[in-house]
């Protein structure tokens, strides 16, 4: 049963869905956005926004709690200089935008960006 699970599974085990997810946010940050499938992109959503959340702080306890989760260093590096761009904004950071079907295997994709 899967009550109150409410997290996808994508079609991974967790280990290599953790990681995917992980890179997905990293590419996020250094891109300012990621075109990917509409299920990645509402599963790294949720993500990217508690990061920049924590990048907001801006002190050692938020760049090592990053260290943690992003695999760049230079993706920490840019989080937390992006994040002085949010200081007044209370969520709300990323954008979700529906691309149409993919052209090889039509799969629906979307934009993800930051604002």
């Amino acid at each position: 049963m899967r009550h109150r699970n409410k997290g996808v599974i994508l079609g991974r085990l967790k280990g290599p869905r953790e990681m995917m997810l992980r890179n997905l946010a990293s590419s996020v940050f250094m891109n300012e956005f990621v075109i990917t499938t509409k299920a990645k992109a509402k599963a790294v959503q949720p993500m990217v926004e508690h990061l920049l959340t924590v990048a907001k702080a801006g002190d050692l306890t938020a760049r090592r709690s990053l260290l943690a989760v992003l695999p760049q260093e230079e993706a920490v590096v840019k989080a937390l200089s992006l994040a002085q761009r949010y200081l007044e904004r209370n969520g709300g950071y990323t954008r979700l935008t529906n691309l149409g079907p993919r052209q090889g295997d039509g799969a629906e994709q979307a934009r993800l960006e930051l604002v």
